[in-house]
Parts: C-alpha cells; structure tokens; sequence
C-alpha cells in the first residue's frame, strides 16, 4: 500500500513538473513594442453657483446643452443689487462735490463778506471803546456810577473780541482749507469708490457665467429657487482635457514615462483608435480595483496612470470603458509640448 502511495506522489510530481516546463517553454514572449492597458474615460465636472443670494430669476440652458465660456447661464433677481448700486453711484458724486469744494477754496464773495463783517465789527469795537472812555471820565467827575463803566468797559472788551474773530475768520477765508480737510476728504472719496466697485461686482455676481467650454450635465436649481454660494446651480462637464484613468502593473511600471505615446479604443466605435498621450503617473502603489480587468493577477499592486484623449469629435462619455496601447518604441514628447497634442 504505501509503495503504491509512494509511486503516485511521484507520478503527480512528474506530471506537475512536465506541465510546469511546458508553460515555460511555450510562454509568449514579452511584448518589447507596445503595452496594453485597460480603464475608463473620465472628464471634470464642475458645481456653479452664484456668488451671491437671492432669488433665482432664469435659467438659461437645459441639460445636454453645449456652452462655450462667458455664455450665460443663469440669473439671479437682481432688482436689490441695481438700487444698491444706484445708491453707491450718488455717494460718489457727492463726495466728488465735497472735495472739488474744499480744492477750490473761498470764493470771492465769501472774502469779501468776511472782510466786511470784520470791518464792520472792528468800527463796533471802536464805538465800545468810545463810549467807555467817555464814561470812565465822568466817573472821575462823580457823574457816572461805577456800575455803568464796568458794564461799558465789558462792552469794549467783548467787542474788541469780536473783532478779532472777525480777522481770523477773514484770515482763514483767504488761505482756503487745511491740506488735512482735502486728504481725509480724498479718502473718503476711495471709500465710497470702493464701494461703488463692490456693488457693481455683488450685481455682476448676479449673472452666472459658464467658466469654459462644456456640456449641461444637470440642472439643480430652478427658478424661484433661492441661491446662495453653498447651492450648485448647474453641473457642468468639461469637454477638455479627456483622460482614460487605467492602472500600470508593478512589473511594467519601469517601461512607462510621462509623454509617451498612446492609441485608445473603444467598444462603442468599433475600428476607430484616438491619439492620446501619458500625463500623469501615481507615485504611490495600490491594489488592482476590481472594475479593471488585466491579464494580470487582481493581488498584485498596480500605479494609477492618466492617459489622456484628443477626441475633436467628441464621441467618448464618462465612464466609457477604453484600451490603451501604449507605444513602447516611440520616445516621449517633453513636458512643454503636452498641452498643444491635441492642436497639432
């Protein structure tokens, strides 16, 4: 019994190492020419919304649209945002007003007023003067009460007073505003300024624009909907750039640089290959995901790779499986080149 278990392990060990020796014999050379990948199309989306809140007034696409950048898109109520600005604009002008009086100065009738509201103050003081003058002599005399000369020489004092008001208000209407008046009135002028500026801006904000080329993927506002900066408006999907994501197996890592040359296809068109390009590799290992199908075993560790498609036609979609070919023998292209591929 147990040379009959000894002459079938040894038999099993024969027929698994002919089996082995076959497979090494007849394993298909490695490809030195192209690589194949598999993976899925990928686009960006973007989230609009308004930078502003308020109530939705219309929106101006539908989904599946195509937009080109500046194109608008939606638009707010912007009824409030109008007044505000309307409101601005005056303070403006008035602080214009203001400050283009302070660096005119007095006019001239206004310094001749002074002038003759001092003189004729001056010729007041003079007349108290007299008066008092008069009266301290008939007190000498016992002719006036002492009572009346202090009242009298008050007078002469509260009006010699005035009359040098008088000259320092004249004064001053000659040398015109302090430099200090004007530059805190420039100052207050940038404020308003400024002011003008942000409302014009809150009411420009009003307008949602398409921020570049695309295609209307959902509506999720509608209007009278209330919008704020937290609150998408549209998605929008970016036509440019086009990538297929795919993953790079830890073996064949070494044989892929950025730049490099690739043909993708597609099931959906049949025959048909796209020019694309190797834009980014990860630095970092991961396992296989299972939505990727390689020849290789789903354990090994793989490095995410960005493959990306001129497609002018615009025929692939998002999530789109794909094959990547890439060409092993072509040197890649340098960095500064890779943005204009799909323009050449």
């Amino acid at each position: 019994m147990k040379k009959k278990l000894l002459l079938l392990v040894l038999l099993l060990l024969a027929v698994g190492g002919g089996v082995y020796w076959w497979q090494f014999m007849h394993k298909a050379p490695r490809d030195t020419t192209q690589l194949t990948l598999y993976g899925n199309v990928e686009i960006r989306e973007v989230d609009l919304a308004f930078d502003a809140s308020g109530h939705v007034l219309a929106i101006e696409v539908e989904e599946g649209d195509r937009v080109q950048p500046g194109q608008t898109l939606a638009r707010l109520n912007p009824n409030k945002l109008e007044a505000a600005l309307v409101a601005a604009e005056a303070t403006v002008t008035a602080q214009k007003q203001a400050l283009a009086k302070l660096k005119t100065g007095s006019r001239p009738q206004e310094i001749r007023q002074t002038r003759a509201q001092a003189d004729a103050l001056a010729a007041k003081s003079l007349m108290a003067r007299i008066s008092y003058q008069r009266l301290l002599k008939m007190g000498q005399k016992k002719l006036a009460a002492p009572e009346e000369i202090d009242q009298a020489r008050a007078a002469a004092e509260a009006a010699e007073a005035e009359a040098r008001a008088a000259e320092e208000t004249h004064a001053l209407a000659v040398v015109g505003p302090r430099a200090e008046d004007i530059a805190m009135a420039e100052a207050e002028l940038a404020a308003r300024r400024a002011e003008e500026v942000l409302a014009r801006a809150r009411l420009a904000d009003a307008t949602l624009l398409a921020p570049a080329s695309g295609i209307v993927r959902q509506r999720i506002l509608e209007p009278g909907d209330m919008a704020s900066p937290q609150t998408p408006v549209l998605t929008l999907a970016l036509n440019d750039p086009l990538w297929v994501r795919s993953y790079v197996p830890e073996t064949d890592l070494g044989r892929v640089r950025i730049g490099m040359a690739a043909e993708i296809h597609s099931d959906s068109f049949p025959g048909k290959s796209y020019r694309g390009w190797v834009g980014f590799l990860s630095p970092t290992a991961e396992f296989t995901p299972k939505n990727v199908e390689t020849p290789e075993l789903r354990t090994r560790l793989v490095y995410q790779a960005r493959v990306f498609v001129c497609d002018p036609q615009e025929e692939l979609r998002l999530g789109m499986p794909a094959t990547v070919i890439l060409a092993l023998d072509t040197p890649p292209k340098a960095d500064t080149q890779l943005d204009r591929r799909c323009t050449e």
